[in-house]
C-alpha cells in the first residue's frame, strides 16, 4: 500500500521526466533524510546516490560546511535583486570563477538553471554580433546527440528526439553536425580519428555559412543525455581553431561536465582551450540551491557597452545572483581548494575502475568508458529488453542504489565522497544489479514502450 506521502505526491505533483500514467506502478521513493552519499526513505531504507541526484550533489547530502555557509548567509542577507544592487557572495563567486579560467572569461552573468544559462548564452551570442554590425549572424550549430535543456531556445540546439519532437514546430532551426562520439569508430579508427572526421564536417558547414552563423554550442568531452557519449579532446582544439578562423563564437555547455566531473574543474581544460561563453550549473551549488551562470570573454561583454540601453543585455529574473545560492557555491569552491578534491577523485576513480574491470570483458556489455568521475557502459540491445532503464532502477533499489540508466546505458556519477570501502562496494552492487536484471523474465508490462529517464 502506498504511503501517504507517495499518495499525496501522485495526487498533486507532476513529476519531471516521468510518464505519470506509469507512476502508479513505479511510485516515487518517499525520501525523508540525506546524509553523505546516502538517502533514506520513510521506512528507514537507505540508497547510495549513485547519480548525485541528477548530477548536482557533489559532496553528498547535508554537508556540514555547506550547511554552515548557508546558515550564516541566511542570517545576514538571503536575497537582494542584482539589478542596481550587488552583494559580496555574487562578487566573490564571479571573481573566483574567472580566476579558475586564468582570467580569460572575465565576466559572469547569473541565472537559475542550466536551460536558462543556455538561453542566455544563445541570446548573448546573437546580440553580440548585432551590436558589432553583423546582424545576419543569427544561426546556431549544435552536435547530433547533444542536449542543452528543455526550454524552447535550448531545445532548438538539442538533438534528443524524445524531448524535442513534440515541440519541433515551435523551435528555431539550427544546424546539426556530426557528434565526435568515439562509439562511432569505424574499423581501425581511434577516438581521435572520429573526432577529426567530425571536425571536418563542421568545417564544411562553416565554410558555407559562417556569415550567418553566430555560435556553435557543445558539451565538452561528454554528451550526457546521449548516454554519456565520450570523445577525444582533439575535437575541442579543432573546433576552437575553426571558430576563430570563421568568426563564430564557441559556447561550452559545462552544466553537467564542469565542477570536476570530467577530472579537471572545467572539461575544456583537458584540450587546453577556452570558449567564448561557458555555461555552468548543477554541481556549482553542491546540490543545494538552483544556480546557473554564463562566463564570458571580455570581448563579448564589451560589445554591449553603449549609452543606448537597447544595446545592453536586458535579460533578467527575480532571483538572479541569489545570495544563498552564491554562498553555497563559494562553499563548494572552498571544498575543492581545502580538500584537494581533484586528486582525491583520481585516487578513488582508480579503485572504482578496478572494481568494474569485469564489465570490460562481459559479453553482455559494450562500450565500457570512463572519464574523471563518470563511468558508463551499454547493455547489448538484444539483451536489454523493454523497459530496461526502469527495471534496472527498480533492481538497484533492492541493492541500496539510487540509479537511473539512460535507455540501455548504465552510468555512474557518484558524489565526491568515495573511499576505499565504498568504491569496491559500489562496483559490486552495480554488477550484481546487472545480473539481477538480465536474469529476469520480462512481464507483459515490461514489454510496453519505455519512458525516458536520466
Amino acid at each position: 500500500m502506498a504511503s501517504s506521502l507517495v499518495a499525496r505526491s501522485l495526487a498533486h505533483i507532476w513529476h519531471p521526466c516521468t510518464q505519470m500514467q506509469r507512476a502508479a506502478q513505479v511510485p516515487p521513493l518517499p525520501m525523508v533524510r540525506g546524509q553523505g552519499v546516502w538517502l533514506f526513505d520513510e521506512d528507514g531504507n537507505r540508497y547510495f546516490d549513485a547519480i548525485s541526484s541528477w548530477w548536482v550533489n557533489l559532496f553528498g547530502h547535508a554537508d556540514a560546511r555547506i550547511n554552515a555557509a548557508i546558515k550564516d548567509q541566511l542570517d545576514t542577507l538571503p536575497h537582494v535583486m542584482l539589478a542596481g544592487c550587488t552583494h559580496a557572495p555574487a562578487v566573490e563567486l564571479a571573481e573566483r570563477l574567472s580566476a579558475l579560467t586564468q582570467g580569460v572569461l572575465g565576466h559572469c552573468f547569473f541565472a537559475s538553471d542550466g536551460a536558462s544559462a543556455v538561453e542566455i548564452a544563445l541570446k548573448m551570442a546573437f546580440h553580440h554580433w548585432r551590436n558589432r554590425g553583423l546582424a545576419d549572424k543569427r544561426e546556431f550549430v549544435c552536435l547530433r546527440q547533444g542536449y542543452h535543456g528543455e526550454t524552447l531556445g535550448a531545445l532548438a540546439v538539442t538533438d534528443v528526439q524524445i524531448f524535442r519532437d513534440a515541440y519541433d514546430p515551435l523551435l528555431l532551426r539550427s544546424h546539426q553536425v556530426m557528434s565526435p562520439d568515439a562509439r562511432q569508430a569505424l574499423s581501425g579508427e581511434s577516438a581521435a580519428d572520429v573526432a577529426l572526421r567530425a571536425a571536418a564536417e563542421l568545417q564544411s558547414l562553416l565554410e558555407a555559412r559562417h556569415g550567418q552563423i553566430a555560435a556553435l554550442i557543445l558539451e565538452p568531452l561528454v554528451q550526457g543525455a546521449a548516454g554519456m557519449a565520450m570523445y577525444d579532446p582533439v575535437y575541442l582544439r579543432a573546433v576552437r581553431a575553426l571558430c576563430d578562423q570563421y568568426q563564430v563564437l564557441l559556447i561550452a555547455d559545462e552544466i553537467a561536465v564542469g565542477c570536476g566531473r570530467s577530472g579537471t574543474f572545467f572539461a575544456v581544460e583537458q584540450a587546453g582551450i577556452w570558449p567564448d561563453l561557458l555555461c555552468l550549473s548543477k554541481g556549482i551549488s553542491g546540490g543545494y540551491l538552483p544556480l546557473s551562470l554564463v562566463l564570458s570573454r571580455d570581448s563579448v561583454y564589451e560589445a554591449f557597452l553603449d549609452d543606448d540601453v537597447a544595446r545592453g543585455f536586458l535579460h533578467s529574473h527575480s532571483y538572479t545572483g541569489n545570495a544563498l545560492a552564491c554562498r553555497a557555491a563559494l562553499a563548494v569552491l572552498d571544498r575543492f581548494a581545502e580538500d584537494d578534491v581533484l586528486n582525491h577523485n583520481r585516487q578513488q576513480a582508480t579503485i572504482l575502475s578496478a572494481g568494474l574491470v569485469p564489465l570490460q570483458a562481459d559479453p553482455r556489455v559494450e562500450n565500457f568508458r570512463h572519464i574523471g568521475m563518470i563511468w558508463a557502459f551499454d547493455v547489448k540491445e538484444p539483451l536489454a529488453g523493454a523497459r530496461f532503464a526502469e527495471r534496472f532502477h527498480l533492481a538497484g533499489r533492492a541493492r541500496e542504489l539510487l540509479i537511473r540508466p539512460i535507455g540501455r546505458t548504465v552510468y555512474l556519477l557518484p558524489p565526491y565522497l568515495l573511499d576505499a570501502e565504498l568504491s569496491p562496494w559500489l562496483a559490486q552492487q552495480v554488477m550484481a544489479t546487472l545480473d539481477d536484471v538480465l536474469n529476469q523474465t520480462p512481464t507483459d508490462a515490461d514489454r510496453a514502450p519505455e519512458p525516458p529517464t536520466a
